[in-house]
């Protein structure tokens, strides 16, 4: 049943992104509301297969948390379910990613479309720049800004180095950052198809104020946050305290 629901889920996935990214490209000549609108119903599609044919929930703690206005947040990367299910949460919404991404069909024309900040993460310092003027522009818009500080989507309990991309992002901008852990790979790991029923704990902290930080002190301050988060949301992911 999981392997049938799962093959169902990406069809139906599938077709409503084909749709969805030709939309969004016939919309690019019109304000970023509409797009983002139809974003919105992309979105919800997703989620509603995603609960109703696969059996995903999603638990949210610390909704409280969440500012105001459009900031940054840095989140752990372990699925594809955060790059959806964070929309839920956060909108609109475009994410720091790299530009290959931009050449899958329909998926990364609908990211064209919506003016994802995609790098080329060989171009060193040029990156952080073109990061930094678009991330500005983004914010400026009022829209929030994600990114996943691990670089890479991780095993469940794996630990990476946080790259200082986003921490420079921050400082730069000056704008508080919002960290997010969450336990998707339990249901969803990454580089599979196949998706196993259950729920999702999405865990939201306080925004981290980047006020008198340097890049280090931002990206241990949001390091410590989430890896910390993660044993009390998947204590069961490590053998050792």
């Amino acid at each position: 049943m999981i392997f049938a629901r799962s093959v169902l889920f990406w069809l139906l996935v599938s077709l409503v992104t084909i749709l969805t990214g030709i939309t969004l490209c016939c919309l690019i000549p019109f304000p970023a509301a509409i797009r983002f609108f139809v974003l919105r119903l992309w979105r919800n599609a997703f989620m509603a297969f995603a609960r109703y044919l696969v059996g995903l929930k999603v638990e949210v703690k610390g909704r409280e948390n969440i500012p105001a206005t459009p900031t940054l947040v840095l989140a752990k990367h372990e699925s594809m379910w955060e790059t959806v299910g964070l929309q839920s949460l956060f909108f609109p919404i475009v994410f720091v990613l790299k530009k290959e991404l931009l050449r899958v069909p329909f998926f990364g024309w609908g990211l064209f479309a919506l003016r994802s900040i995609a790098i080329d993460r060989n171009a060193g310092r040029k990156a952080l720049q073109q990061v930094l003027a678009q991330g500005k522009e983004r914010l400026a818009s009022g829209i929030w800004i994600v990114v996943f500080p691990e670089g890479t989507r991780v095993l469940p309990g794996e630990k990476v180095p946080y790259k200082p991309g986003a921490a420079y992002l921050a400082r730069k901008t000056e704008v508080p950052v919002v960290p997010v852990a969450h336990n998707a790979a339990d249901c969803w790991s990454r580089h599979s198809l196949l998706i196993r029923p259950g729920t999702i704990t999405v865990s939201i902290g306080r925004p981290i104020s980047t006020f008198g930080k340097n890049d280090a002190q931002i990206n241990a301050a949001v390091e410590n946050w989430i890896e910390g988060e993660m044993r009390v949301i998947a204590p069961y992911r490590y053998s050792l305290p």
